[in-house]
């Protein structure tokens, strides 16, 4: 029996595992953390609008009738495709393929002092230190005399991540803190969207950019374009033309990096850190070892600059890599290509505030919001977190209110 490798346990490595028959092969799953995430809503977790373990789930649990599938806690180190090992911080495994679904972490562009202070949002437990950040801010503002900083909150990039998280701790402002910090003046609190480009969502149509500009503005969040962080020393966020901003809360959305490891030809690693791959993703100048998801770099007529890191790109690489092995190791060689298949693109930035990019239509609105919530509703693994998402979200919107601003931190801890 073959023995499978996946590196990663996202929508990509968890596809595949699950679209490889049953008892075929002997598949091991490593990943830095036990539990498969959900990162587009990771936003809703920074703002106190749903709990983390919504959005979490256990990998054991998800393949506990799967005797086929082990799954080790580990980090991977490196790869030794003459060996066809892996290095790992739980020690040395071999395979017959490896599947790289390790996708991309927080580029902060080798500013090392703006990483060390400024918050990410690449994974839950990420999410839960942003709400702890926040909350503990507005608890500060209380009784510090140098209240400046405290007020403020900027978010760096105008993607998707940027532009739904801007629109989340705006509402909050508006709706939600009010009610619990009554001693606090929230008409000195500004929440600032920092972009290098001309336009929020980069890789929307004109209709949503311009949409969800003006969404954010209603909402009162100061936009400021074609700026670019030179430093942030946790107090001070600074920028290339010299101006700057007082905050204690930075958060960081302006872009990724790809999570490569060592003994991965350097010719195959482009700057931002993704792996060159062909159609069928394999690796550029490795056998048996295949990249999918956010990681991987695959040109094709349509997308000659690679294809967007979105997860219906990951979660159809895995399909289509996992029917083409199984083909190979039945003796077929009618292998297919990648193509993805672009069903949209959208982006939220508050209650009834939503954009959609459709092949044949674009939409905004009301509509545009339900049709986003019950997407990604479907997208959430158990039957029981589509409902306990459905029940806060239902709340949220009639009584613009929840309870979930909990801080979950050691209280005998200073910061």
């Amino acid at each position: 029996m073959k023995k499978i490798i996946v590196v990663g346990c996202g929508f990509g490595g968890l596809q595949f595992v699950k679209h490889l028959k049953k008892n075929a092969y002997e598949i091991i799953i490593i990943d830095k953390a036990n539990h498969h995430q959900f990162p587009p809503l990771f936003y809703q977790v920074a703002a106190s609008q749903i709990e983390p373990a919504t959005i979490s789930f256990p990998i054991r649990k998800i393949f506990q009738k799967r005797p086929d599938i082990r799954v080790h806690l580990a980090s991977v180190n490196s790869v030794n495709a003459d060996e066809k090992t892996i290095n790992t911080s739980i020690g040395k495994f071999k395979y017959d393929y490896l599947i790289l679904a390790n996708g991309a972490k927080t580029n902060f562009f080798g500013n090392v002092e703006t990483e060390k202070n400024a918050l990410g949002l690449k994974s839950t437990f990420q999410a839960m230190n942003v709400r702890n950040i926040i909350l503990k801010n507005f608890e500060k503002l209380l009784y510090v005399e140098d209240k400046e900083p405290y007020y403020n909150i900027v978010i760096v990039g105008g993607g998707a991540t940027g532009v739904e998280v801007s629109g989340a701790l705006a509402e909050m402002k508006k709706l939600v803190l009010p009610k619990d910090f009554p001693n606090i003046d929230f008409s000195k609190m500004n929440i600032y969207m920092v972009e290098g480009a001309q336009h929020t969502l980069g890789a929307m149509s004109e209709f949503s950019q311009r949409n969800s500009e003006k969404y954010l503005r209603e909402l009162g969040v100061e936009i400021h374009f074609n700026t670019f962080v030179k430093s942030y020393d946790g107090d001070k966020l600074t920028f290339a033309d010299g101006n700057y901003i007082r905050t204690k809360s930075v958060i960081w959305s302006a872009g990724v990096i790809g999570n490569t490891i060592e003994g991965i030809p350097s010719e195959s690693v482009l700057r931002n850190g993704r792996v060159k791959v062909d159609r069928y993703n394999k690796v550029q100048g490795l056998n048996d070892v295949f990249a999918i998801g956010d990681l991987a770099y695959m040109e094709t007529d349509k997308y000659p600059k690679g294809h967007p890191q979105l997860a219906n790109v990951a979660i159809g690489q895995a399909r289509n890599l996992a029917k083409n092995l199984q083909m190979k190791d039945n003796g077929k060689t009618n292998f297919v290509e990648y193509e993805y298949k672009n069903l949209g693109t959208m982006a939220t930035v508050g209650r009834n505030k939503a954009v959609v990019d459709l092949p044949f239509a674009k939409f905004k609105g009301r509509f545009a919001w339900f049709v986003w919530m019950f997407l990604h509703l479907m997208l959430i693994l158990s039957v029981r977190n589509k409902l306990v998402i459905l029940i806060n979200w239902a709340r949220y919107y009639f009584t613009q209110n929840n309870s979930l601003r909990l801080i979950l931190s050691d209280p005998d801890k200073e910061d």
